[in-house]
């Protein structure tokens, strides 16, 4: 672009167009240019210093939930992202992805070995982590494949893209999360291969897990949990489900035929992880996050404003006590 024009003609264009309103055609007609070369001169502008764009900062927390939430239920750190009006559950999704990373990536630290779920909103968060490449994590999947067609979202894919952002290795479950019966479970859980993540889970000190019930768990979704098991944990109490362990309303895992047929990370090791952090979207998952929380499976939270307030709501009618931070969990 030539670059013969003078401030001043330059400035009158950026007057009349940021300051008095004027569409570019008008803006045309007044500095006797063509109507295409309205925007290049106002580039020309910006490149010169004439014009200078500031952005009002814009706060995307509510720090006032965020405040209730940790006072309330004892999650520390607990972070509450804005989600606008009328959001769709992408854009949930989408908005506690972008401006959640941040906060996730201060609490993982260098050298942390990390016990990584799959599921959507997990997926957004990690795909907005800084490339900083230089935290020489060692990032675990914490729950096996849900079935043959592993996509963006699984454990697999989302761990491998978190230790690339950040830098470390990865270490895959190579097995199925739902075995059909006991016996070939607990052979798979003998491999060298296998046991060695699970032994490498048992010495994290992250977690970042979601939260799903059994209304809405990719266990369902993808037709590996039949009527059948579903009727039996109803049966059971199961209010929610994370890593494929699905628990009752006091957090404990449910007593069915499920649990044994089960590779993931496992709920004692989840309780003697110092930091998990549930990531959720949606006002959907409230009784699943309580009972996350009285059974200590996780410690610290990133949900939706919308999520957050139906949360608090339901902490209210149970009657939830605040929990006991300083607890010893054996």
């Amino acid at each position: 672009m030539p670059n013969d024009y003078s401030d001043d003609r330059l400035r009158l264009v950026a007057r009349l167009y940021y300051r008095d309103g004027l569409g570019q055609s008008e803006v045309a007609r007044f500095a006797r240019v063509s109507q295409a070369k309205v925007s290049r001169l106002l580039a020309l502008a910006r490149e010169r210093g004439i014009v200078r764009i500031t952005v009002a900062d814009y706060e995307p927390r509510r720090r006032d939930l965020e405040d209730q939430l940790q006072s309330r239920l004892g999650l520390k750190p607990a972070v509450v992202i804005k989600a606008g009006d009328h959001p769709d559950a992408a854009d949930l999704r989408r908005a506690v992805g972008h401006f959640g990373a941040a906060v996730m990536d201060s609490l993982i630290q260098p050298r942390d070995v990390v016990a990584l779920a799959g599921g959507r909103t997990i997926h957004e968060l990690v795909h907005h982590l800084p490339q900083a490449g230089n935290k020489t994590l060692t990032v675990v999947q914490a729950m096996g494949s849900v079935d043959s067609s592993v996509n963006a979202f699984d454990a697999q894919e989302v761990g491998r893209v978190m230790a690339q952002r950040l830098g470390g290795i990865f270490l895959a479950l190579n097995t199925p999360a739902f075995i059909p019966e006991k016996r070939t479970r607990d052979a798979l859980l003998e491999l060298e291969q296998v046991r060695g993540v699970h032994e490498n889970l048992d010495r994290a000190n992250v977690a970042v897990v979601g939260m799903g019930t059994l209304q809405n768990s990719v266990f369902v979704e993808r037709r590996v949990l039949d009527e059948a098991m579903v009727r039996e944990l109803e049966r059971a109490g199961a209010v929610g489900e994370v890593c494929g362990r699905f628990i009752d309303a006091n957090g404990n895992e449910c007593a069915t035929a499920w649990r044994d047929r089960v590779i993931s990370v496992q709920v004692l090791q989840l309780r003697k992880i110092p930091q998990v952090i549930g990531v959720v979207s949606g006002r959907d998952r409230s009784a699943a996050i309580l009972a996350a929380i009285k059974g200590h499976l996780i410690k610290s939270l990133i949900i939706d404003e919308g999520g957050a307030s139906a949360l608090l709501a339901a902490a209210s009618l149970a009657g939830t006590p605040t929990p006991r931070i300083t607890r010893k969990m054996k």
